[in-house]
């Protein structure tokens, strides 16, 4: 693909162009979908601009990649994706997500109090991350309720932000930083 000019002017009046020609508006689901996709991988580009664990921006790296791949697919619709050699989010995306989870849990151990979002500098922003993943996720939600979404997305959201959380928990640790758990209000004492 070559984009040979950025600005058109085409979507002045509020409406933008999808993958497949079709015309909709700015604030339709699809877009606000697509856009959470965009925002989390941005923010994504952000946190790799920090000091991260290699482990950390290696998997991060693959998942800008996906998330491109997740804008593809929801920017065509599913009606107009030919049968073979469309841009998706596969199964076998969403299976490398869950397999590091898996490593990563074994590795960290098990949570034994909720922690607060936070610790070293990395970590903050991956926590972040998550909460705008989850956002997206969201979005994409809304928008299956109302057309056909490529089957994989919802699930490769949620399972992101589980990753997302799991490689907060990685980088504090690789950066020597203890998590803050959250402390539960004694309903008797003032605090």
């Amino acid at each position: 693909m070559r984009i040979t000019r950025v600005t058109t002017g085409d979507g002045d009046g509020g409406d933008t162009g999808l993958g497949g020609g079709q015309v909709v508006s700015k604030d339709s689901l699809r877009i606000e979908a697509l856009g959470g996709a965009d925002e989390l991988n941005a923010l994504i580009g952000l946190a790799l601009t920090g000091e991260l664990a290699e482990d950390v921006a290696e998997e991060l790296g693959l998942v800008q990649n996906d998330l491109f791949d997740l804008g593809a697919d929801l920017a065509v619709l599913e009606t107009d994706k030919p049968a073979e050699g469309a841009c998706r989010i596969e199964g076998a995306q969403v299976d490398r997500l869950g397999n590091k989870i898996d490593t990563l849990q074994r590795e960290l151990g098990p949570l034994e109090e909720f922690i607060l979002p936070g610790g070293s500098a990395g970590a903050a922003v991956l926590h972040l991350a998550r909460t705008v993943c989850r956002r997206a996720e969201r979005a994409a939600v809304a928008l299956c309720r109302e057309e056909v979404i490529g089957a994989q997305v919802i699930p490769y959201l949620n399972r992101l932000s589980d990753l997302l959380f799991q490689l907060a928990r990685f980088q504090n640790e690789a950066a020597g930083q203890q998590e803050t758990c959250w402390k539960k209000k004694d309903p008797g004492k003032d605090q």
